[in-house]
C-alpha cells in the first residue's frame, strides 16, 4: 500500500535534482555567454621586459582582440613566481584573474619545499599550455665533445672532473644537469652562479665545461664559436636549432628538462569560462605571426586543451619530484 507513494517520492526527488542541474547549467552557460563583462588581468610572477613577460603580453593582446575587453598584465615578481602563484590560487574563481603558469612554481618549487602556500595540482583550473621552452646544452669548444655520447664517455672516464654551471641551486638549468647525471649514470660537479651571465662567461673561458640555458641566451655564443651546442633538452627538436638532436634521441631515454609557460585560472572557475578562454587563446597563439614571435623566444607552441594541460602539469610535477627526491635536494635549495 505504501509502495506507490514511495515511488512517487523517489520520482519527485529525481525530478527536483534534474531541475536543479538544469538550472545550474543554464546559469553557468549564461555567465559564460556574458563573459567577460569587465577587464581581465593576467598575473605574471616575473619582472617586466623578459621573455616570460612577452608571452603574458602576447596572450593578453590576443584575448583583448577576441573579447574586445581590456586584458592587462600585472607583474608580481618574487620567490621564483611563487608569490604570484599563491595570489591567483586565492583569487575569485570568476575568470577575471588568470596566471602565467610555469615549470618553477608548478613543478620544481613544490618538489623542493614543503612550505608552499598553494597546491599546484588542486588550486588551479588549467586553460592551455602556451609554449614549451627547451634549453640547449653547450660545452666549451676546446673539449673533444661533439655529442651527448662524447660527454657521457668523457664523464665516465673522468668522474667528477666535468663541471656544469647554472644560475643557482634548484633552477631548471641546474636540474637539467642533475637529470643527465641520474639517467646517464655519470658523475659531474654542479657550480651554481648568481645569474646566467656569470655562468656563461665562465663556460666561454673554460672555467666550467658545460652550460645549459635558454636558446635565446646561448645561441649567440654558439653561432660565434665561443660555445658548442651538443643537444637540446626537450623531447622534440627545437624550431630554432633543428639540426641539434635532443638528449633523448642521443641515447638517454626519458630525458626531458624543458621549461614551459601556460595560462591557468583559480580552481572552481566554470568549465564554460575555461573553454571560452582556451578557444580564444589557442586561436590567438596559432596565428603565423604569434608562432613566429614565440619561436624567436625559443618557444615551441603547444596550444593544448584544458584536459591535456592538466595531465601535463601532473606529469611534470611528478617528474621533478622524482628527480629531486632522488638527488636529495628537497628543502635544501631555493629556485
Amino acid at each position: 500500500m505504501h509502495k506507490p507513494q514511495s515511488h512517487q517520492f523517489v520520482n519527485l526527488v529525481k525530478l527536483n535534482l534534474i531541475a536543479i542541474w538544469i538550472s545550474i547549467f543554464l546559469v553557468t552557460y549564461s555567465c559564460a555567454q556574458d563573459y567577460p563583462k569587465k577587464s581581465i588581468r593576467i598575473i605574471a610572477g616575473f619582472v617586466p621586459g623578459g621573455g616570460s613577460d612577452f608571452i603574458a603580453r602576447l596572450v593578453a593582446n590576443k584575448l583583448t582582440e577576441s573579447f574586445n575587453k581590456s586584458v592587462i598584465v600585472e607583474n608580481r615578481p618574487g620567490a621564483g613566481a611563487a608569490l604570484a602563484t599563491d595570489l591567483v590560487a586565492k583569487a575569485a574563481s570568476d575568470g577575471y584573474t588568470l596566471l602565467l603558469a610555469s615549470a618553477g612554481p608548478f613543478g620544481i618549487i613544490p618538489a623542493l619545499s614543503s612550505q608552499t602556500t598553494y597546491n599546484a595540482l588542486i588550486d588551479f583550473a588549467p586553460i592551455t599550455q602556451v609554449v614549451s621552452m627547451p634549453f640547449v646544452m653547450t660545452v666549451n669548444p676546446k673539449l673533444n665533445i661533439y655529442a651527448i655520447k662524447d660527454l657521457i664517455s668523457h664523464a665516465k672516464s673522468n668522474p667528477g672532473q666535468l663541471n656544469f654551471g647554472s644560475p643557482g641551486n634548484g633552477s631548471t638549468n641546474h636540474l637539467a644537469g642533475e637529470m643527465l647525471k641520474v639517467l646517464a649514470k655519470i658523475n659531474m660537479t654542479h657550480v651554481p652562479y648568481k645569474g646566467v651571465a656569470a655562468a656563461m662567461a665562465d663556460a666561454i673561458s673554460g672555467e666550467i665545461q658545460i652550460l645549459s640555458g635558454d636558446l635565446t641566451t646561448l645561441i649567440p655564443p654558439v653561432e660565434s664559436g665561443k660555445l658548442r651546442a651538443i643537444a637540446v633538452t626537450s623531447r622534440v627538436r627545437s624550431v630554432l636549432l633543428p639540426d641539434i638532436p635532443t638528449i633523448a634521441e642521443s641515447g638517454v631515454a626519458d630525458y626531458d628538462a624543458s621549461g614551459w609557460f601556460g595560462i591557468v585560472a583559480p580552481a572552481k572557475t566554470s568549465t564554460a569560462i575555461v573553454d571560452k578562454l582556451n578557444k580564444a587563446i589557442v586561436k590567438g597563439i596559432l596565428t603565423p605571426e604569434s608562432k613566429l614571435r614565440l619561436s624567436k623566444l625559443g618557444g615551441d607552441v603547444i596550444a593544448s586543451t584544458p584536459a591535456e594541460f592538466s595531465n601535463y602539469i601532473k606529469s611534470d610535477n611528478a617528474k621533478w619530484k622524482k628527480l629531486i627526491d632522488t638527488i636529495g635536494l628537497r628543502d635544501k635549495s631555493n629556485p
